[in-house]
């Protein structure tokens, strides 16, 4: 397997696999995950204790230093082109981002590179290439220096993040009512709202954290917006739509929504 891209291989979902089993056989008494890696069905016998406050859910494009400008990034790039010279190289792991990167700009090549955060960081510059896409969550909690790279937030009104993307996860058993009481003041309920819509959302789509699906909710009070996208991997608009409801039934959002996106051809595209 070793080569292989993870998704060929099962994905992050390996190695949650793992850690679960090892809760289940009591090795170990929680874990801490990022959510957007965690599949929307859990053993029986665990469940989510808290969902902290969430980090920025966005996506971050990185470029190097040398093409640092005064200019905002998002007006030096015009169809692939920065400063003048179309970019051919950028890197990133997920088809969601693949997706909506070939979508905005199709004169691209999307590089697949993995590893954690400072690998990633490192084959931008070994690999020559133009960018790479990260979350910025990962950005702002390893405070990157951004004296030696560009860190430019892309806006969510074109890329849409991964369901739970900013969010972290505390896992634990059912039964263990004293982590879950511990748990209890770690939790942060708006954050917990907008993530349950959004893996509602991907769970009645069918999906999974390898799939090419991007959501973000947002509460205004008791109201909650949930936007969704099926991506075409190969950059073509996919389907994308908006879901609106109250904030204490973020369940209910994610299954309309998903619903609403199946009835536009989301179906077509997962298969």
């Amino acid at each position: 397997m070793i080569g292989k891209p993870l998704s060929q291989i099962g994905g992050k979902g390996l190695f949650v696999k793992e850690i679960e089993q090892a809760m289940l056989r009591g090795e170990i008494d929680l874990a801490v995950h990022s959510l957007k890696d965690l599949p929307t069905e859990m053993p029986k016998r665990l469940t989510l204790g808290a969902i902290p406050k969430r980090e920025d859910p966005r996506d971050a494009l990185l470029t190097p230093s040398s093409l640092r400008s005064d200019t905002p990034l998002h007006r030096r790039w015009r169809g692939g082109v920065v400063q003048g010279q179309r970019v051919r190289r950028i890197g990133t792991s997920s088809l969601r981002r693949k997706a909506q990167l070939l979508a905005k700009w199709p004169e691209v090549e999307v590089v697949d590179i993995r590893g954690n955060l400072d690998t990633r960081i490192r084959k931008l510059n070994e690999e020559n290439l133009d960018a790479i896409v990260v979350a910025m969550a990962g950005v702002r909690r390893l405070k990157v220096d951004s004296r030696a790279l560009n860190v430019e937030l892309r806006k969510l009104s074109w890329m849409l993040p991964a369901p739970g993307q900013g969010a972290l996860a505390i896992e634990c058993r059912k039964d263990d009512t004293d982590v879950l009481s511990m748990l209890a003041k770690l939790n942060h309920r708006p954050t917990q709202l907008a993530v349950t819509a959004e893996r509602a959302l991907l769970f009645h789509l069918g999906g999974g954290c390898l799939v090419p699906i991007g959501a973000h909710a947002t509460i205004r009070g008791e109201k909650m917006k949930l936007e969704g996208i099926v991506a075409e991997v190969n950059g073509g608009e996919g389907v994308r739509g908006v879901g609106y409801g109250v904030s204490g039934e973020p369940e209910i959002i994610g299954k309309k929504l998903a619903k609403k996106l199946l009835k536009m051809g989301a179906g077509k595209l997962l298969k």
